[in-house]
């Protein structure tokens, strides 16, 4: 009787301690360096979150491995709501890159909710002619393996959207890896390569300043902040669709009711006017979800970028 006693007494100040979260500081690691996409979106909603749960939201950087490094010191933390990750979709696909792991990229976690959403985009170079996305695919399917794309690196986002791409038009192209998007985009404008896949924030200003040609957005609606650039599935790809996503999670095992807590703080942060304005100027949408509809996500996008490592044939690290 006295364990049974010691559960119950164990569950109730479970209770009572995730009712009175937070007492203090809540630290949102962030895997990647200062300025990047992620660290940028972290900037924009920690402050108001912070201001719904009444204590300050705090962003630690811990960059490298593709967001691993921080991932795994998530997972291994305490489930006592003190230590949050917002990762994005490169979590899945270091999930099928990499060997090993040192954490489950699902079971490791506890789901909040995802937070924003960003499309990618198709560039050409100003002196590539392809006119159009539809002009891009005619010319790459006349002229197999003579184009080149810029890529950000083997196996990273840009590359596996591009790979998915190639399998929908049915082209093949030469993939060049560079290091870094400035490079890529350079190569691209200079005419080194003839096409990009890129996220859209970093290449938003180039767009506008007509540095590159935007031929289409990858996701399946159009971006409000650039309402005449076509989707891929209007331009000429039906069913293509490919966002960069970002979500917060937990440790596993975290209460249910700070789960909740911060999914409120999250939704208020993300309907106040301030914030959505910096998000859409830096090209992010924002996105809501509950936390089994983010794990069905999640698992659903390890899926497919499995099968896209597949048919590229491309290695694991």
């Amino acid at each position: 009787m006295r364990w049974l006693a010691a559960m119950l007494f164990s569950a109730l100040a479970g209770q009572a301690s995730a009712q009175d979260w937070p007492q203090r500081p809540v630290r949102m690691l962030v895997g990647f360096g200062a300025g990047g996409g992620t660290d940028i979106l972290a900037r924009v909603v920690a402050p108001a979150m912070g201001s719904a749960l009444g204590q300050p939201v705090v962003i630690e950087n811990r960059p490298g491995a593709g967001g691993s490094i921080a991932a795994n010191q998530v997972a291994k933390s305490a489930p006592d709501g003190y230590t949050a990750f917002l990762l994005n979709n490169g979590h899945a696909v270091s999930a099928v890159m990499m060997r090993s792991l040192p954490f489950h990229p699902v079971d490791d976690f506890q789901p909040v909710s995802m937070v924003a959403t960003m499309p990618l985009v198709i560039l050409a170079g100003p002196r590539a002619g392809f006119g159009s996305l539809q002009g891009l695919i005619d010319v790459a399917r006349l002229n197999p393996d003579k184009l080149n794309l810029a890529s950000v690196g083997i196996g990273s986002t840009q590359h596996f959207a591009a790979e998915l791409f190639f399998n929908s038009a049915a082209i093949r192209v030469v993939h060049v890896p560079y290091k870094g998007t400035p490079n890529a985009v350079a190569a691209t404008i200079s005419n080194e390569t003839q096409l990009l896949v890129e996220t859209l924030g970093p290449v938003i200003g180039q767009i506008r300043g007509q540095a590159v040609q935007a031929l289409a957005v990858t996701s399946a609606t159009r971006f409000p902040g650039l309402p005449n650039l076509p989707t891929a599935a209007e331009a000429g790809l039906p069913g293509y669709d490919v966002t960069t996503w970002y979500a917060l999670v937990f440790p596993a095992k975290t209460p249910a009711a700070i789960v909740e807590k911060t999914r409120a703080a999250l939704r208020a942060a993300l309907a106040r006017e301030d914030v959505q304005k910096l998000m859409i100027n830096a090209a992010f949408l924002p996105s809501e979800s509950t936390p089994g509809e983010l794990a069905a996500h999640m698992r659903a996008e390890i899926a497919r970028w499995g099968g896209v490592r597949d048919k590229a044939g491309i290695k694991l690290e």
